[in-house]
């Protein structure tokens, strides 16, 4: 899931961790706008208040939409330097440090807003854009920027154009391509579901089990679950491997 990269991923891999990854938006996106009522987990709206502000002369009130935008550039850009720095020491696993580093900066969201009462807002929004960036990046990177989780505009774009290109596909009997159509697909409708299942749960979570904030704790767990399964996974089909070579050398 985590570890395939290139030539080597799959429809069933992309589905894994857009499964995996959309929830975890999801839930992100909703507790974030129910604690803060703010978007963090994209950053198309703060750049048109940032352009609103800058137009009727309110610079100060921008700066801080300019920020935003700055935050989720640094989570991208963070979890692109991890990820090369891999790629340059040639480690097995590449996506291990970015998603740490997305737990750990969930986690300090939780930690310091339930220690200090009067935790800025403006503080956390920062915090979770930053992971939101660094998750979105590397899902990108994984997937060759088949997988995008962390907003849905581009990804009802590409439905609609994938749909409109099944029908013409289907009278030119393109079977090749309809069923890689269909995948993308596919591939695109989990994320929305589980986008949305991911709000769904965050929202119950937050007013109904009054958990607030605690609510981001599920997301932190999944993603750790997420790294423990991909770990697990790889680590039998190593064994299975070599197995299977101890066998023909006998």
């Amino acid at each position: 899931m985590f570890r395939h990269q290139g030539k080597k991923r799959s429809a069933k891999n992309n589905l894994e961790i857009a499964v995996v990854l959309s929830f975890v938006a999801g839930i992100v996106n909703v507790t974030g706008f129910l604690f803060l009522s703010r978007l963090t987990t994209n950053v198309t709206g703060h750049f048109a208040f940032f352009i609103y502000d800058m137009s009727i002369a309110e610079f100060w009130k921008g700066t801080i939409y300019l920020f935003y935008i700055v935050c989720f550039l640094l989570g991208s850009f963070t979890s692109g330097w991890l990820i090369e720095d891999a790629n340059y020491y040639k480690k097995q696993n590449k996506y291990f440090r970015p998603t740490l580093l997305e737990c750990l900066v969930l986690g300090s969201v939780i930690l310091l807003n339930y220690i200090f009462e009067e935790f800025p807002h403006e503080a956390t929004t920062f915090m979770l854009l930053y992971a939101m960036g660094l998750q979105n990046s590397f899902v990108t990177k994984i997937s060759n920027a088949t997988v995008r989780t962390t907003h849905l505009t581009g990804l009802f774009t590409d439905l609609g154009i994938e749909l409109s290109q099944l029908f013409y596909l289907r009278r030119n009997n393109y079977l090749e391509q309809e069923k890689k159509i269909k995948n993308s697909i596919k591939l695109r409708l989990f994320i929305v579901i589980f986008f949305f299942l991911g709000g769904f749960f965050a929202g119950f979570a937050y007013v109904e089990m009054s958990l607030g904030l605690q609510t981001l704790f599920f997301a932190i767990v999944i993603l750790l679950l997420g790294l423990y399964y991909d770990d697990l996974r790889f680590r039998y089909k190593k064994r299975k491997h070599r197995r299977y070579h101890r066998k023909r050398e006998k």
